[in-house]
């Protein structure tokens, strides 16, 4: 069985659904080889990330930022990780009021010193609330389990 590791900041019944929805594309019917758990950023540690296939971020963005849960998580665990989990596959969602640009080039920033491999688009949710957003997030749980269990990554 694969593993896949939601690692995600959901303080908002919006951010929440955007989770669950991630969840419910890789527990697609159709994919059979993959087990996929969120653990939110303050109670993830390393060992979390070194029992995963592959990882999907999730954030709100904050200032032109990640989330300050998913920083001090990185901050945490960083040196825990690095050289263990070279070229673990991942992909982020994140949720922002404004374009994204600056969370999306911090998390790309560490999980390039990690030398971790993005495998999907960024999926930027940005602007007023949306209901695709759910579908959004949902097809790239989809992908990102569909993937693992192809072995494709």
């Amino acid at each position: 069985m694969r593993k896949l590791l939601v690692l995600a900041h959901d303080p908002s019944p919006n951010t929440r659904a955007m989770v669950q929805a991630v969840l419910d594309g890789a527990a697609d019917e159709a994919i059979k080889g993959v087990e996929a758990r969120h653990v939110r950023p303050l109670e993830a540690n390393a060992e979390d990330v070194l029992g995963a296939d592959a990882v999907v971020f999730g954030t709100t963005e904050n200032l032109g930022y990640m989330s300050g849960a998913l920083k001090d998580f990185f901050d945490r665990c960083f040196y825990d990780v690095i050289e263990k989990t070279d070229a673990m596959p991942y992909a982020m969602f994140i949720r922002a009021g404004k374009d994204g640009t600056g969370t999306r080039r911090a998390i790309e920033s560490i999980c390039g010193g990690l030398n971790w491999k993005a495998v999907q688009e960024p999926l930027i949710c940005h602007g007023e609330w949306n209901e695709d957003f759910l579908h959004q997030c949902q097809e790239l749980g989809m992908a990102m389990a569909a993937g693992l269990e192809a072995e494709i990554f």
